[in-house]
């Protein structure tokens, strides 16, 4: 590409990007894929970098490593970790004091240039995390320094093994995408976490853009064909109709990341402004060129500016989408100033340019650890404060319609702090499986193994209620058995309209399987009912499906008693979070039992044939609302599930209902005994 000037079409295509992305997380309904902005700017700085190595490779024989990572740091990090400081002090000031420890967390990571991999580690879902963490979105950027990082040696290395071959190093670079993307696509059906986050499973991208430098590197005179500018416009088609058909159902990366990435590919290759018919000069406008130019720095500022407003507002009054079109509309101002006073500055100060290049390599890693050592220490520091109100709460048992403690008690069980991690025990010893399992084998647990078999079967919110149900396995009542897998309801969902993965229906085929071939006494159904709804699915048609959904489960499984525990409440936000800036006025961090409760759903169960209907909620929420705090209780872990404490509190009152044999308590059934 010798002897071109600046493509300004791909200074139009970082605006796309970048605009598609800061609408998305503005949650704008008609762009619920906007997430694919990053894929086209991954193969956008696969092109350019990949154009630039090779530009050195093959000129001057070899790649000044030192050079190049100078240059690099003061392009991306200055920027970068200026937001990052910001960042943290917006935090301190504004974030719910629970959330600090995960932010200084969070801050490391990104100060350390691995903040994909924590969310990796963390097991976040990209796509539905409800209490994001302020730097989620440095998760793109860890994804490329790290691919910074080893690319000049690969291709390096690459290009001495291949005696100088261009055709041989396009082949290693063909080897490593491929191998990369079946590694994405294994993952994103066994580990999505992994798939999203991590770079082994996102090099395909960049490695994409690679593979279109060295095809483009001789500038050959197809890419001013119209053919190519056809192709051009279709890879913008591919890329705006990911961002309007995509949604967080998508499974992604997989193979719905070809769309977005072979739609950069497109238009990179063919939109040149001097190809026919191209996209380039739609690309070229002045407004695209101002946004692509200061994109980076839009997509550093306008991810905390739009989240750290929503974690400050109270879930009683959470930001209206005008809102965050305003604060996503602002990002573009700071973008600019951040650009004028942070980008451009230290890109080629000469201070640093005439230096060597450790100097700028120094001087970055000087910032990363200031950031380091203030984010420990005030982690440390955030740890010792008390986030209780100092005063006790009575010590009562769960009773019907109960109101709600308006205080974070000193005695609040479990504290707050260890509310993510008070998860029913199976959580722990493996009993209560994983999305990439398939093991349908079952976990026991009872005093006495001639005791009734009880099976608890669905989803984590089948598992919530396994602290309820223990008690009764340990006095010898029940001999307990568990078949639940996250994210997998018990009920057989239409796979037309519903599909959570493809592990799920093989589960639980073979649970059901196990269960008709050794019937219990008691089958206990429990999944999140809500959860499994289409996007494009009205509430109404939804409830039909989900009521002949339950009726085929029923039909399904053995002919015994079949009870179904109706769907617990849905708070806003975590509540933990809401009551750790909110500790003398719990009640701010109730919401409105209609607002929480899906009534019509419910409705919908009672009908089912052969089913006994368990309705749990009236010990969780009031007439009128549902409560954080119980008497000293702490009720939910995060927005939809109990704490594993208060479902054992409700250990009693569950046993009431269910059909062991007793007809006595408040049970509202409708059974079909001759199914």
């Amino acid at each position: 590409m010798a002897g071109r000037g600046q493509r300004t079409d791909i200074q139009g295509m970082r605006a796309l990007a970048v605009g598609i992305v800061v609408l998305f997380h503005c949650g704008v309904p008609w762009l619920p894929g906007g997430y694919v902005g990053v894929d086209v700017f991954f193969v956008i700085s696969g092109f350019l970098i990949t154009t630039h190595l090779l530009s050195s490779l093959t000129g001057a024989g070899g790649i000044s490593f030192a050079d190049f990572y100078a240059r690099r740091a003061r392009r991306i990090l200055p920027a970068s970790l200026v937001v990052v400081a910001l960042t943290v002090l917006a935090s301190i000031l504004w974030v719910p004091p629970l959330m600090l420890r995960q932010m200084f967390n969070a801050a490391i990571a990104t100060a350390l240039y691995v903040p994909n991999v924590l969310f990796a580690v963390q097991g976040t879902d990209y796509l539905a995390e409800t209490t994001p963490s302020v730097f989620q979105h440095y998760w793109s950027l860890g994804v490329e320094e790290q691919f910074y990082l080893v690319w000049p040696a690969v291709l390096a290395l690459a290009f001495h093994l291949c005696r100088r071959s261009t055709r041989g190093l396009f082949a290693v670079i063909a080897v490593i995408v491929a191998a990369s993307f079946v590694g994405g696509l294994v993952l994103t059906f066994t580990n999505p976490p992994w798939a999203f986050f991590s770079l082994p499973t996102r090099a395909w991208e960049l490695g994409a853009g690679g593979l279109l430098a060295m095809v483009m590197r001789t500038d050959p005179a197809w890419v001013r064909s119209r053919a190519a500018g056809a192709a051009a416009w279709l890879g913008l088609a591919a890329i705006v109709g990911a961002s309007l058909l995509f949604d967080e159902t998508t499974l992604f990366p997989g193979y719905a990341a070809l769309l977005p990435v072979l739609g950069a590919v497109l238009m990179i290759a063919g939109g040149d402004v001097g190809t026919s018919w191209s996209p380039g000069r739609a690309m070229s406008l002045k407004p695209l060129q101002l946004l692509g130019l200061i994109s980076y720095s839009v997509y550093l500022v306008h991810w905390p500016l739009i989240v750290i407003p929503q974690q400050a507002a109270s879930p009683s009054a959470p930001l209206p989408p005008g809102a965050l079109l305003a604060l996503g509309a602002a990002s573009v101002p700071l973008g600019a100033l951040l650009y004028r006073f942070v980008e451009t500055p230290f890109r080629n100060p000469p201070a640093l340019v005439a230096a060597r290049p450790r100097r700028s390599l120094l001087l970055a890693g000087a910032a990363s650890v200031v950031i380091v050592v203030f984010s420990a220490t005030a982690a440390q520091a955030i740890s010792a404060q008390r986030l209780d109100s100092g005063t006790a709460a009575p010590v009562i048992a769960p009773r019907a319609h109960p109101v709600g403690t308006a205080f974070v008690a000193s005695n609040i069980r479990p504290a707050l702090r260890l509310t993510s991690d008070d998860n029913p025990s199976i959580y722990d010893d493996g009993c209560h499986r994983d999305i990439p399992s398939t093991d349908a084998s079952a976990c026991t647990f009872g005093s006495d193994p001639d005791a009734p078999r009880v099976v608890l079967f669905g989803d984590s919110h089948g598992a919530q209620w396994f602290p309820a149900l223990l008690p009764l396995a340990e006095t010898g009542a029940i001999l307990l058995e568990t078949d639940t897998k996250s994210d997998c309801p018990s009920v057989l969902v239409d796979p037309e309209t519903v599909e959570p993965y493809p592990q799920c229906e093989s589960w639980r085929s073979d649970v059901i399987e196990r269960l008709n071939a050794a019937p219990p006494a008691l089958i206990v159904l429990a999944s999140y009912s809500g959860h499994y709804r289409p996007p494009a699915t009205s509430a109404e048609s939804y409830g039909e499906q989900w009521h002949a959904a339950l009726e085929k489960t029923v039909a399904a499984l053995p002919a015994v008693p079949v009870d179904w525990i109706t769907d617990t409440p849905h708070q806003e936000s975590t509540p933990s979070i809401c009551l750790s800036a909110h500790l003398d006025d719990a009640d701010a961090c109730a919401v409105d039992r209609d607002d929480a409760i899906d009534m019509a759903l419910q409705e919908q169960e009672r009908t089912v044939d052969g089913i006994g209907w368990i309705d749990m909620n009236d010990y969780v929420c009031g007439p009128e609302k549902c409560p954080a705090v119980i008497g000293s209780y702490l009720v939910y872990r995060d927005r939809d599930h109990l704490t594993a404490t208060y479902s054992r509190a409700l250990s009693e009152l569950l046993a009431a209902k269910l059909d062991l044999g007793s007809r006595d308590g408040d049970r509202d059934r409708d059974r079909d005994g001759d199914r």
